[in-house]
């Protein structure tokens, strides 16, 4: 679905999930929930458990190629790629790993990530019943893309993501459960914000004091930045300070891609066609490495390993294929015109 020039994949993640029961040992009071601290995490990531399945993760890369019509692109899907939550219901019990959350299975989740990190998509989503910033790792930190969980509008079974040591690499003056963590499955997770419910909920009406609200994504296609707004009920909208703890944040279309360059294509000064499409391939293997509309006439490409590449620039009957392209360090300053 393609909106105001934003493309969006609308993804069905619980239809096509492996369920638990028998493919995990049971280890908890339900074959969705650990109770264990000592569990191993690898150990539940086993063979045939899916997240997608096959066929949603080839959608994923033919809209990942495709930008027709589009500057900017997301996913939506009923739930983010992680364990969310560590603190369920009202008697704030800890759960060791939920199998129900899209962390698991593992293998799964880090499919789908690299797929949607490959368009430098966001992913928006919801039921955790706890609101959300996460920026997703799968080899790295932060080498994948972000993901905003809204708050539910109205919270009746409340969540808390509460992590039991602090957040590494955290920014001065942020709250503890911010940071780099490992989720439950061993998944790699660096949290913004997390609209957590007072500790005591006992008190007021329901719809209020549970961390219920509405999210709001503002998608800036000149700056190519993207805002994630979370608004608690019965505030006033007009105040920017009225929102929950740790937003707003804006994020950069590329932060969705965070992976970190290993080397350099040269610097792309494309004239003729307006932010044109670039596409890179790696030569030796064929990997489509991502696809991007790109912002203004010039453009310089990240490459993950030395090596040669073919990259692909425009859209249709216009496009250029340019080939046999060597890789360079951050210093050299190698151009490549492209005219149209």
């Amino acid at each position: 679905m393609t909106l105001g020039r934003i493309s969006f994949a609308i993804l069905e993640d619980r239809k096509f999930k492996s369920g638990p029961e028998g493919l995990v040992p049971r280890q908890g009071p339900r074959p969705d929930h650990i109770l264990n601290p000592d569990y191993d995490p690898k150990s539940i990531d086993v063979p045939g458990a899916e997240l997608l399945g096959e066929r949603q993760l080839h959608f994923l890369d033919v809209w990942g190629q495709d930008w027709r019509g589009a500057d900017m692109k997301a996913v939506l899907s009923q739930t983010i790629f992680c364990g969310g939550a560590h603190l369920h219901g009202e008697k704030r019990e800890r759960l060791h790993a939920d199998l129900d959350s899209n962390g698991w299975p593992q293998t799964g989740r880090n499919k789908a990530l690299d797929k949607i990190r490959r368009c430098f998509a966001v992913h928006l989503a919801g039921d955790q019943h706890v609101a959300t910033i996460f920026h997703h790792g799968i080899d790295d930190w932060e080498d994948a893309c972000y993901s905003f969980c809204m708050p539910a509008v109205a919270n009746l079974y409340p969540r808390w993501w509460a992590p039991e040591t602090p957040g590494e690499n955290r920014q001065p003056g942020m709250p503890e459960y911010t940071g780099r963590h490992l989720d439950g499955f061993g998944n790699k997770v660096t949290c913004w914000a997390a609209a957590n419910p007072p500790e005591d909920i006992t008190q007021g009406d329901k719809l209020t004091v549970r961390a219920a609200g509405f999210g709001i994504v503002r998608f800036n296609k000149p700056t190519r930045e993207i805002m994630l707004e979370c608004w608690p009920r019965n505030v006033d909208v007009a105040n920017p300070d009225a929102q929950y703890p740790g937003w707003p944040r804006t994020i950069a279309q590329e932060d969705n891609y965070g992976r970190a360059a290993v080397a350099w294509l040269p610097t792309l000064n494309m004239s003729g066609q307006e932010n044109p499409v670039v596409q890179v391939i790696d030569e030796s293997n064929g990997e489509i490495l991502y696809t991007l509309r790109t912002k203004g006439n010039s453009f310089r490409p990240k490459v993950f390993k030395e090596g040669v590449y073919t990259i692909k620039v425009g859209e249709g009957s216009a496009m250029k294929i340019l080939t046999g392209i060597r890789s360079c360090n951050a210093e050299e300053k190698d151009r490549i015109e492209v005219r149209f």
